[in-house]
């Protein structure tokens, strides 16, 4: 990675993966899909040194961004997601909070839109627009690093369902395959689960057969 660290922690009763990605010499940090455990969250920051500069979102159920709101208030930071993901996270019966007896709608402070590129830890971040798990998601590829944080689109062996408000079989299928076409080598960081490559999931992954 670099001059970047990703520090990965496994949050909430659904383990789901929250990412802080740090510069080594800055310590400038973003925290993407902080899940739950806010107070867990602050611990890394604070005993790392951490400067959290904005959270990012690669979709809106709940299980990503249970923390988001309480990290944005203790570090006065922003939230952001895609373009088309603000309706689900505001909404408690899409993003299944309501479901789980949490009922949280959250509203964020901007959003991103395809193939933009975000300029933070004196880096280039590309966000890709992979709908089907819901119509917002998204993935943030470094290149330079030759890292994918790609949320519920594509796990170790398998993708997201498709099953939930705004879910798609058809578009996460265009989607993943999208993924696909970036380099063999490029780590993929996935919302739940251990890494994997592109490599690895061309050779394994049902999903990816075209």
């Amino acid at each position: 990675m670099g001059d970047l660290f990703i520090k990965q922690l496994v949050l909430g009763a659904l383990q789901t993966n929250c990412y802080l990605i740090s510069h080594q010499e800055t310590k400038e940090t973003i925290v993407i899909d902080p899940a739950e455990e806010a107070e867990r969250i602050q611990k890394v920051i604070e005993k790392d040194g951490l400067k959290l500069v904005a959270i990012f979102l690669t979709h809106g159920h709940f299980d990503h961004i249970g923390a988001a709101d309480l990290l944005r208030k203790w570090y006065h930071v922003p939230i952001y997601c895609y373009k088309t993901e603000k309706e689900l996270l505001e909404k408690p019966e899409w993003n299944l909070s309501e479901m789980f007896g949490r009922g949280i709608s959250l509203k964020v402070d901007g959003v991103f839109q395809e193939g933009e590129k975000l300029h933070y830890l004196e880096k280039e971040i590309l966000v890709i627009h992979t709908p089907g798990h819901t119509k917002g998601s998204c993935c943030f590829y470094f290149s330079e690093e030759g890292v994918l944080i790609s949320g519920d689109t594509l796990f170790a062996g398998s993708v997201g369902r498709t099953d939930f408000p705004t879910g798609s079989s058809q578009e996460l299928k265009k989607s993943v395959l999208r993924i696909a076409g970036l380099p063999e080598e490029t780590k993929i960081y996935p919302g739940h689960y251990e890494e994997t490559t592109i490599f690895d999931e061309k050779q394994c992954n049902p999903f990816l057969v075209e």
